[in-house]
């Protein structure tokens, strides 16, 4: 079977619908086949601003496209009218597709946009996208889960709405329950964050890993310390998009750095001073 005739038994888009989809952490050959086919057969793509331009070019000849990104920080536009704004397209009988970085349900607010076209009575289709949670940290060498060090992990934004933290997170419980914590959009906070977490119980000396434009050819991993990681990513001048990773499971780099291997790295797959899965470093 070739790659055409595994599209032509995907699903097709119609006139008058929206997909929500994922384009992924931003390397081009993490998009799903059908994202790629969405790209190919949509009329309008509406794209947010983490959707790199080596995927915009995949879009067919006669595709419009429509910036809609919203970044910490910047001008940008209201998230009603983005959804307001699909809506429109859809009456109008274009094929529209909502491209956005990662994955559109985590973090990515498909959710408010989804109910916008229920509303509305537009049909629409979700396409999961491969997250900045899980592939950057692929690419960065860092395991999300190993038995050395976690069987659970816990997503958070950094992002509270009156610029500080979310104030709906329990930080003690969740400093004492979650070995492994991936924070999206932390960066602009990290102080904060940081801060918040050795007031919680995290050990100074926990391993942090920041990982900047994750999976792309401008990616930066930054490995240091909970109580240095501000600090630190001062210096080195690290510049969003970029994830924080904390936890045990950041010290199994020294052993899974293929892209550093593929420049020259030696690699150490010794795990004897992993602390056991359970231990997360509380004081």
């Amino acid at each position: 079977m070739n790659i055409d005739d595994v599209f032509e038994n995907l699903p097709d888009m119609f006139p008058g619908s929206v997909w929500l989809a994922g384009a992924g952490p931003g390397d081009p050959g993490l998009l799903s086949l059908l994202t790629l086919k969405a790209l190919r057969q949509a009329d309008v793509v509406v794209y947010d601003a983490l959707v790199g331009q080596e995927i915009l070019k995949m879009t067919g000849q006669k595709a419009m496209l429509e910036f809609a990104g919203k970044r910490g920080g910047q001008p940008s536009e209201k998230q009603a009218d983005i959804s307001e704004r699909l809506v429109t397209l859809a009456k109008a009988g274009n094929k529209v597709l909502r491209l956005k970085g990662g994955d559109p349900f985590v973090f990515g607010r498909g959710g408010e946009e989804a109910r916008c076209l229920v509303k509305s009575n537009i049909p629409f289709r979700v396409v999961p996208g491969i997250t900045a949670g899980i592939g950057g940290l692929a690419y960065a060498g860092i395991p999300l889960t190993d038995r050395h060090t976690n069987s659970a992990v816990t997503f958070l934004t950094g992002h509270g709405e009156d610029g500080g933290l979310a104030k709906d997170i329990d930080w003690d419980s969740l400093a004492k329950s979650s070995p492994v914590i991936v924070i999206y959009m932390a960066l602009s906070r990290i102080e904060l964050m940081c801060e918040q977490f050795l007031k919680s119980g995290r050990g100074p000396d926990e391993a942090v890993a920041i990982i900047s434009k994750g999976t792309t050819t401008d990616q930066i991993v930054l490995e240091t310390t909970l109580s240095q990681a501000a600090e630190e990513a001062a210096r080195a001048k690290i510049k969003a998009p970029a994830l924080i990773v904390l936890g045990e499971n950041v010290k199994l780099r020294a052993g899974l750095d293929w892209l550093g291997a593929m420049e020259g790295k030696v690699l150490n797959a010794d795990v004897s001073a992993i602390k056991p899965q359970g231990k997360n470093s509380l004081r």
